[in-house]
């Protein structure tokens, strides 16, 4: 160990010292179009950015420090205009002191890996490092996660995690001592060495840092023009007999990178999944999993109208619902198991079934919505007489005006255009 190292286990546990990055690079191209212009960690979930449960999670276990490992204009512009320096998250969820998060400089990374080398030497880390993905949603006691990378002298541990199905997964080899062999990637279920995933949570121990300086990893970065921690520097370490060791995550775990995975995540959150989130403000009974977002004057007043909608039985709502501040829901809607974000407006007669409707949408008169996401700024025009369907994991992108009486199944929509018509299966870009 290097004199300059910091322990964080032991009598010693200190978590304010631990450092947090966040890799913020990749285009997110399994969850396009909701990604063409947002940054994947910003994407809007349960009516805040994906990434907030990340450093929800962390903040609350006495971590303060935080790292976004931003590649390229739009992971930067996204991030640092919500964020800033965490001063306004501190304050949103009454963290105390408050946290820091700090930016990757202007330097173009090359992979995960890549974004972690860069930001431990410009920083001048010499504490233990948690590199965390920004489209996981998981909870982990970071305290026995350290525990457990001290005891077994890890120079890396990564989080792994049972799972059902395999494939699409990296699947770890690992002996009775929790060291990581290797990583099969995506096997076949039958060629599968466990049923341990991947998480792609990750502790790195400082002395990583000159592994990054070694001939081998600097072939890689040559060769490749690329430094991943799952596809590159792990296989590096495991190949060169390196300590690194997997820890099986007991808590929730959610990897958000698909809509499909993104509907299903919102869902079970929406049921309680998360620990440390499941009262999103303005909860109208103990009995029933429905909440009304709305603190100010004008947006109580919004809220009210909405319960007494409620209540007199105009609007029904079935399973557990999240709706906004400043929305404005007709009579005769019905919304299930969906989340509605602020400033949302619904016509007469819609249906909401298994949906995530993104803020400042309008959806026309009779539309249904199954299974679905909207993005930002979206009209759904719709009427009794030529009423909208959009189903099937059809995905909306932000500033989308669909016309009345299109039926999408299935269908794909890139930001700022226009559609009328039947799409199944489709990807509607801009030409």
């Amino acid at each position: 160990m290097s004199n300059n190292y910091a322990p964080l286990v032991g009598d010693d546990y200190a978590p304010e010292r631990l450092r947090v990055i966040i890799p913020v690079g990749g285009k997110a191209t399994r969850l396009l179009p909701l990604t063409a212009e947002t940054s994947k960690a910003c994407l809007r979930l349960l009516n805040r950015p994906l990434v907030e449960f990340s450093l929800l999670t962390l903040a609350r276990q006495g971590i303060r420090h935080f790292i976004f490992g931003v590649k390229g204009y739009t992971n930067y512009r996204d991030l640092y205009d919500y964020f800033e320096s965490g001063y306004g998250f501190s304050v949103r969820y009454d963290i105390k002191p408050r946290i820091h998060i700090k930016y990757q400089p202007n330097v173009e990374d090359l992979g995960s890996a890549d974004s972690a080398r860069i930001n431990m030497e410009y920083y001048e880390i010499n504490n233990l490092v948690f590199a965390v993905q920004g489209d996981n949603i998981f909870e982990v006691n970071v305290k026995d996660l350290m525990q457990f990378h001290r005891d077994k002298g890890a120079l890396m541990t990564i989080v792994l995690r049972e799972v059902q199905n395999v494939e699409g997964l990296g699947i770890a080899d690992i002996d009775k001592n929790n060291r990581i062999r290797r990583f099969v990637e995506k096997p076949l279920p039958k060629e599968a060495p466990s049923n341990l995933a991947n998480t792609g949570l990750y502790v790195l121990s400082p002395e990583v840092k000159k592994v990054f300086k070694e001939k081998g990893v600097k072939q890689i970065i040559e060769e490749k023009q690329r430094l991943d921690f799952g596809y590159d520097f792990i296989p590096y370490l495991t190949q060169t007999g390196r300590p690194v060791y997997g820890y099986t995550l007991k808590g929730n775990w959610f990897d958000v990178g698909t809509p499909h995975n993104y509907l299903e995540a919102m869902k079970k959150l929406l049921h309680g999944g998360f620990s440390m989130l499941t009262d999103f403000g303005g909860r109208i009974s103990e009995k029933q999993q429905i909440w009304i977002q709305g603190e100010s004057n004008d947006a109580e007043q919004r809220r009210q109208e909405i319960i007494h909608k409620i209540k007199r039985k105009l609007i029904e709502i079935e399973g557990a619902v999240l709706i906004g501040r400043h929305c404005q829901i007709e009579d005769g809607v019905r919304i299930v198991n969906s989340c509605i974000d602020n400033y949302t407006r619904i016509g007469k007669g819609a249906t909401i079934e298994n949906s995530a409707v993104l803020d400042r949408v309008i959806i026309g008169e009779k539309a249904e919505i199954r299974d679905s996401i909207i993005g930002r700024h979206a009209t759904i025009n719709s009427s009794s007489r030529k009423p909208t369907k959009i189903t099937s994991v059809s995905v909306i992108a932000d500033d989308v005006v669909i016309e009345e009486g299109c039926s999408l199944t299935a269908t794909k929509i890139y930001p700022h255009q226009r559609v009328r018509g039947e799409f199944e299966n489709q990807i509607l870009m801009t030409t």
